[in-house]
């Protein structure tokens, strides 16, 4: 599978070196040059481990070799005995359940739990602390076959730590007279060596995988933290990790010029608009609506890795066409501090056409003939073209189909782009301190247990007058 069969990047509407209507927004000969020379030392650093943050790189080798695993073999069958219930928990937040929502809804459908076949409806929970939230699930799983898939290296973070604690306990109050039943329900990704998640599922004998310790949550979605959800949507997840193996194999290098590896070119263009260009923000735009959790996970991945040390783009998402009748306004004509990267597919699951009415009422005779695939294809460059008037350079990237190996290339894609967009920016892209601090806020004002939480509610006493 060559790269150019697979993905396809084009700075098409980014606008010229030499002016024209974009601004004269990509990188001249000289600011080429620099950029060689800052994605080579950035791929050395990843690849030979001598970055901050390489003990966390457990992600950049794992595809082409997890498809032959043990434990890959035991997602599938595990996969085929929670197809048997009505409907499955996802509990996780952040990278534990982004990317495998992502995947599964643009891979079946974002109306998946309406319309699937022979899978269990799936839920994700565990990312809030919403009563009505929980309330509402409650009501959903009532009188229901449900099976639990929990998903922490700790077992310890709130949210789905809480979630774990309130839906286990409705599952032990349903088999109440049949402990054995709700244990063979629960169905645990944590670490593999420590945590009290992994202490409960060895007294528990509950069914375990492995959050692997040298992959941090946003970039964990092809190993056992997002299969094991994905495949019990009844996605063919060998595929997925087929594509991602090839992408792994395609973006090896970096390449006598930055265009000879797209992956990194890519990340070299985001740092050539945030230094040279002045853009403080990254807009993600698909156009296809399945596509719209997919930016949720792009945020992620992006705004942890590249947001810390004040410095780095913001990452945002939009579903056009939809989000034009709100956004479109700014970004054609708000303040010049954006950029898009647009993602779109060559080829439509479904072809659906426009026909010719008698009665030419809401005057569309003039599309007769042609698809919505074609329509939405034309409003992409429309779009492209408008903002580019406009000062908004657009980067793209296109795929042949919406399938299994297109995505997993394209998740690979990012997340390799991630890590030497993050070097190039001099930043650790595999840490997320400033995650903590709210974290340790948080547990001071509950009351937590411990020297530490004392000392930062005495802390925030002392800083802010607060009666704690």
């Amino acid at each position: 599978m060559e790269e150019a069969q697979r993905l396809c990047f084009s700075t098409a509407f980014a606008g010229g070196r030499d002016g024209g209507i974009g601004g004269g927004s990509l990188p001249d000969a000289e600011e080429r040059d620099m950029l060689s020379r800052k994605i080579v030392a950035a791929h050395d650093r990843l690849a030979k481990g001598t970055g901050d943050g390489s003990d966390m790189r457990g992600w950049l080798n794992f595809p082409a070799s997890y498809i032959d695993s043990a434990e890959f073999r035991r997602i599938l069958a595990a996969a085929e005995t929670i197809k048997k219930a009505d409907v499955l928990l996802v509990i996780g937040i952040g990278g534990s359940y982004l990317g495998a929502r992502a995947v599964v809804e643009a891979l079946t459908s974002r109306y998946y739990n309406d319309i699937r076949n022979g899978t269990p409806a799936i839920y994700f929970t565990g990312c809030n602390i919403s009563e009505s939230d929980y309330a509402a699930l409650d009501a959903i799983i009532e009188g229901k076959d449900f099976c639990i898939n929990v998903i922490s290296k700790s077992g310890t973070t709130l949210e789905p730590a809480l979630a774990f604690r309130h839906f286990r306990a409705k599952l032990e109050a349903k088999y109440q007279d049949r402990p054995k039943e709700a244990d063979k329900r629960i169905f645990v990704t944590t670490d593999a060596k420590k945590g009290a998640l992994l202490a409960q599922a060895k007294e528990r004998g509950w069914k375990r995988f492995i959050v692997p310790a040298n992959m941090g949550g946003r970039y964990s979605v092809l190993s056992a933290v997002g299969l094991l959800p994905i495949a019990c949507a009844g996605v063919d997840v060998g595929a997925l990790l087929r594509g991602a193996a090839a992408a792994q194999k395609a973006y090896a290098q970096p390449g006598a010029v930055p265009e000879d590896n797209a992956c990194y070119w890519y990340a070299a263009l985001r740092y050539h608009y945030y230094t040279r260009m002045r853009k403080a923000v990254e807009l993600f735009a698909v156009y296809e609506p399945n596509m719209t959790l997919f930016g949720e996970w792009l945020k992620q991945l992006f705004g942890e890795s590249d947001g810390k040390e004040f410095r780095g783009l913001f990452p945002a998402s939009a579903t056009f066409t939809t989000d034009l009748h709100s956004l479109g306004q700014y970004v054609q004509q708000g303040e010049r501090l954006l950029f898009e990267t647009v993602i779109t597919f060559e080829q439509p699951a479904n072809a659906l056409g426009v026909t010719k009415q008698e009665h030419n009422g809401d005057e569309l005779n003039y599309l007769a003939g042609k698809t919505l695939h074609e329509i939405n294809e034309t409003a992409f460059r429309a779009t492209a073209l408008a903002h580019q008037k406009g000062g908004c350079p657009s980067l793209h990237i296109s795929l042949p189909g919406l399938d299994a190996e297109s995505l997993g290339w394209l998740i690979y894609f990012f997340e390799k782009a991630c890590a030497i967009s993050g070097y190039m920016l001099g930043v650790n892209p595999f840490d997320q301190p400033g995650v903590e601090d709210y974290k340790s806020f948080m547990f001071a004002l509950l009351g937590k247990p411990g020297e530490e939480h004392d000392k930062t509610r005495a802390d925030l006493r002392a800083a802010y007058g607060m009666n704690i």
